[in-house]
């Protein structure tokens, strides 16, 4: 297990002095980014083969939103490997040791040349620390779109501001316009997204959006294909 410590800080929280869910997911993001640096071996083959590791599906449950200036602790460990997935939980405790958010996500070996997947070999896998998966409830990876009609939304243009290091939208800035487009008086306790197809500099993201009794989904579009699905509930 790899944590950081980490305070709610003003600029993590909203007008109410509570944790933002955008920030919530950034700060899990470089929790899990930061991680890379305990598993040498690993982080070895990624940097010698030109490979990456990108998030395919995360499932985020809201358990007791952080207030302003709490002192708070991320982890992130791992619970399953194969040759082309990882599966982590990345999950936030507050100072009694207490959680505030549980995560579960799959990230896919990538090849940063292609874009697509490419296999570790087991040797290195082996070298991984595992630990046991957290206890929460583990949905399917697959979000299944209701039959209702999709609405349009008013589209985002990516800007550079929302470009990683990866030169593509970072997970977290998907959530944050996300999360724009919500009813103001919905408090998710539950986000699934599912990663397709990752939005570069100069893209325009098509939201549109639905709801059923299962939740509210967001849809992003690039062009006429899915780039990412949400669901909120």
């Amino acid at each position: 297990m790899y944590s950081i410590d980490i305070k709610a800080y003003p600029s993590a929280c909203d007008e109410r002095g509570e944790m933002k869910l955008y920030r919530v997911m950034q700060v899990m993001q470089d929790c899990s980014e930061l991680w890379l640096k305990s598993e040498p071996e690993f982080l070895g083959y990624f940097k010698e083969n030109g490979m990456t590791q990108l998030l395919a599906y995360r499932q985020l449950d809201i358990v007791r939103v952080p207030k302003y200036g709490e002192d708070l602790r991320v982890t992130t460990s791992v619970y399953e490997v194969n040759p082309l997935f990882g599966y982590r939980n990345t999950c936030i405790y507050d100072s009694e040791g207490k959680a505030c958010y549980k995560s579960w996500s799959i990230g896919a070996f990538v090849n940063r040349s292609t874009g697509r997947l490419q296999k570790m070999p087991q040797e290195v896998l082996e070298t991984v620390k595992m630990d046991k998966a957290v206890e929460m409830e583990y949905t399917e990876r697959r979000i299944v779109l209701p039959h209702e009609e999709l609405q349009e939304m008013t589209p985002f243009d990516v800007m550079h501001n929302d470009i990683d290091y990866n030169k593509h939208v970072n997970n977290a800035e998907y959530l944050r316009m996300a999360l724009s487009l919500l009813p103001e008086d919905f408090t998710p306790q539950r986000v699934r997204i599912e990663y397709k197809i990752a939005a570069k500099m100069g893209d325009t993201l098509m939201p549109k959006m639905t709801h059923d009794e299962t939740g509210i989904y967001v849809v992003f579009y690039l062009g006429t294909y899915i780039s990412t699905i949400f669901q909120f509930t």
